[in-house]
């Protein structure tokens, strides 16, 4: 099979690569992706994507796409990864909210309560209709982000 996406390495790549190897030098996914890049260059080993696969106990998918993104996207995305662009949720509170629930547990506690508890938080947050639904999980991270 002839390969679109042809890996091929300057030699500032290639000793930033070896670098990464010998002194394992970031994470575990970052060393095999220098790896790999290393076994596709075109102008070094130029294994098949099926030998390094094997090699690396990966799919030749993974080969593939990691060829595609150095090609398309540059050295540095293809060892280091793209950063998300959006994170993986919405935030559940915008900034006044997030003051509202903020300023809540500095008032007087519920009768019968002596201290607020998250749920009582969680709870009364959805009372006052700040927000529809909040689980004491949120609002503890948010009480602790501002701590």
């Amino acid at each position: 099979m002839v390969k679109i996406y042809i890996v091929r390495l300057t030699d500032e790549e290639r000793q930033a690569l070896d670098g990464v190897i010998k002194k394992l030098k970031g994470s575990a996914q970052k060393v095999r992706r220098a790896q790999i890049l290393l076994k596709a260059n075109a102008d070094g080993p130029a294994w098949t994507d099926a030998r390094i696969a094997q090699t690396f106990d990966c799919q030749t998918r993974t080969i593939e796409k990691l060829r595609k993104r150095f090609v398309e996207e540059g050295f540095d995305v293809a060892l280091h990864g793209k950063a998300r662009c959006m994170p993986p949720r919405e935030k559940i509170l915008d900034g006044e909210q997030e003051a509202k629930v903020i300023a809540l547990p500095l008032g007087p506690a519920p009768e019968g309560c002596g201290n607020w508890s998250l749920r009582l938080l969680a709870n009364k947050i959805v009372e006052l209709e700040i927000v529809d639904s909040i689980s004491h999980e949120t609002v503890r991270q948010t009480l602790k982000k501002t701590a």
